[in-house]
């Protein structure tokens, strides 16, 4: 964990711009697979691989996140695990710049955090597991585990290729920015 707090103790570190965020996530690009664990506890996968009852099963995954939900996208839901354990959350989201996923970043990690803390195994995907998906994955790291928006990129790419658009990754910058502001108030008040 020590490994990812080094853009933080540099003085003077400031959230990057988006352009050089997408630089970032563009630095050695390796080959994926359909799934792959990039935090402990933590998947970021496809739509065959949500679809896969199987490998679910065989992966003991417990809790599943479908950043692409509905009818007009991947629609599982958990009428489609009914015949599983699994708990499962939808949201709703278009990979579109447009589209407002921030929405979902505290209840997403909310989600996540509680899964984790029963030992479970948690699958976020979307149709292609880089966008929406990466996206609820990296705010979840943001919040829950303090990771700088760097370093929770850094993270997952050790493990998957990712690629949240622009408008997400904007998104992103705004909660580091919101999350730093709160973390430096509360500092504050414990001074008093």
């Amino acid at each position: 964990m020590e490994l990812y707090r080094s853009h933080r103790e540099q003085e003077g570190y400031q959230t990057p711009s988006v352009s050089d965020l997408q630089l970032l996530l563009l630095e050695n690009i390796r080959p994926r697979g359909p799934v792959n664990e990039v935090w402990p506890g933590i998947y970021i996968g496809n739509a065959a691989t949500a679809r896969d009852k199987s490998t679910l099963f065989n992966m003991r995954i417990t809790h599943i996140v479908n950043a692409a939900h509905g009818p007009y996208h991947i629609n599982t839901g958990a009428r489609y695990y009914r015949d599983m354990h699994l708990d499962y959350y939808g949201v709703e989201a278009d990979d579109s710049a447009d589209f407002d996923l921030s929405l979902f970043f505290h209840p997403v990690a909310k989600f996540i955090r509680a899964a984790l803390s029963q030992r479970g195994k948690v699958l976020v995907h979307c149709a292609m597991g880089v966008s929406r998906s990466a996206t609820l994955v990296l705010a979840f790291l943001m919040i829950c585990e303090n990771l700088t928006l760097v370093e929770a990129i850094n993270a997952v790419r050790q493990h998957r290729d990712i690629c949240p658009n622009a408008g997400f990754l904007s998104q992103l910058r705004r909660l580091e920015r919101t999350l730093a502001w709160d973390r430096k108030n509360k500092m504050g008040a414990y001074r008093l």
